[in-house]
């Protein structure tokens, strides 16, 4: 039996708070170690049917169609039925095309798979409306720490078993993923309690709700801003793989080696630096602080020739965005009533898909001309972000 939906709130009794907490952390972190799984390899997949380097960055782009789509839809369904049962068909859609990517003939199927798991591609915003939800605003970028740190754990391990798996043919993985992803729709079914009222929410059209929000001061700056780093982050996250090949020559398992490297310190940052660096600074400087370390490691990794070295600069740039992605989101969740963080994570859900439209096709398409042009445009545009977000004036 699945346990009885309690109510929670910010107001709520603290250890109920803790728990649910720790209830959707557990639940994202295990779909989150099968997407680590997959996605490293998925140019390996695409690879087996002859796919160029641009079909494949096609191909990452195509989840993300299909989340820019669906992404609002789900964020007013989430606001009006409840976090945990869109929460809980997102994982099972990801279950899905996971079973589609095993069992995928050729091209045409990798790509189906991909737009399945797009079109139900909502954990992690609707992740970020509930904790919004039980969260007071100066628990919010501690909180909302949980989701990095899920991030960095799905690519300490996710890569790490991918890469064992995959010994055992490149369906194997894809299995695995499977069984994860059940996993944990079933820890969602099972232990997470609802936040919010169905009567609570306003239906409101999606495709309204985006124009809408980006005509208020100043949560339409601070989504432009959210949109522009995410397009900077596609760009290097998704042409990493091929980025080291062509660079230091590595294997799908030393991409795999590198992909872990980067998550131990995401998740070791998420873990000592977001809450300590917030008391010191605040929000904003500490999202400034790890823009900056993020662009310098991002810069650095783009000129350097040294596998060492480039394994410094990439930790760098990893601590970085540990510190400003929490930050930022909680920034950005401050800037609407709680009644519409749904539609709000929607919204932002739907920008970050555009950009993961947009930044692997950019990110390839460059690695055609120069290995330097990927990292190196993909931090300059970082450092743009950063410099505006100094000019947005502070919350009072």
């Amino acid at each position: 039996m699945p346990m009885r939906v309690v109510r929670l709130t910010p107001d709520s009794e603290p250890r109920l708070k803790k728990r649910a907490l720790f209830a959707v952390f557990l639940t994202i972190c295990v779909s989150l170690i099968g997407f680590g799984i997959v996605i490293p390899l998925l140019p390996a997949y695409a690879q087996q049917f002859d796919a160029s380097e641009l079909e494949i960055g096609f191909l990452f782009a195509s989840f993300s169609v299909a989340q820019l789509l669906a992404s609002p839809l789900l964020g007013v369904w989430s606001d009006r039925w409840g976090r945990r049962p869109v929460l809980i068909l997102s994982l099972l859609g990801s279950a899905l095309s996971f079973v589609i990517l095993a069992l995928a003939p050729n091209l045409g199927w990798l790509f189906v798979s991909r737009l399945v798991d797009g079109f139900t591609g909502g954990n992690i915003t609707t992740a970020r409306a509930y904790i919004a939800d039980i969260s007071e605003p100066h628990e919010r970028s501690r909180n909302f720490g949980l989701i990095g740190a899920a991030f960095g754990l799905g690519f300490i391990l996710g890569p790490a078993l991918g890469g064992a798996l995959a010994h055992f043919g490149l369906a194997a993985p894809a299995w695995f993923a499977v069984g994860l992803s059940l996993a944990s729709a079933f820890l969602a079914w099972y232990q997470l309690p609802e936040t919010i009222h169905r009567t609570q929410a306003v239906q409101v059209s999606p495709w309204r709700e985006l124009p809408r929000m980006l005509q208020r001061a100043p949560v339409g700056t601070l989504l432009i801003l959210n949109f522009l780093m995410w397009l900077g982050f596609s760009v290097y996250q998704t042409s990493f793989p091929l980025f080291l090949n062509k660079r230091f020559e590595f294997t799908p398992a030393q991409v795999g080696y590198v992909l872990t490297f980067v998550g131990i310190v995401a998740a070791a940052a998420q873990a000592v630096l977001v809450g300590a660096v917030v008391r010191r600074l605040g929000e904003r400087a500490a999202f400034l602080l790890g823009m900056g370390l993020n662009v310098a490691g991002l810069v650095g990794a783009s000129l350097t020739h040294s596998v060492w070295l480039f394994y410094g600069l990439a930790g760098l740039a990893a601590a970085g965005g540990a510190l400003a992605l929490p930050t930022f989101t909680s920034i950005l969740s401050q800037s609407v009533q709680s009644d519409e963080q749904g539609r709000l994570q929607g919204v932002s859900g739907s920008l970050e898909s555009l950009a993961r439209i947009i930044g692997p096709v950019w990110g390839n398409g460059l690695l055609k001309y120069d290995t330097t042009l990927p990292f190196a445009s993909a931090g300059l545009l970082l450092l743009g972000v950063a410099l505006w977000m100094g000019r947005v004036p502070a919350k009072k």
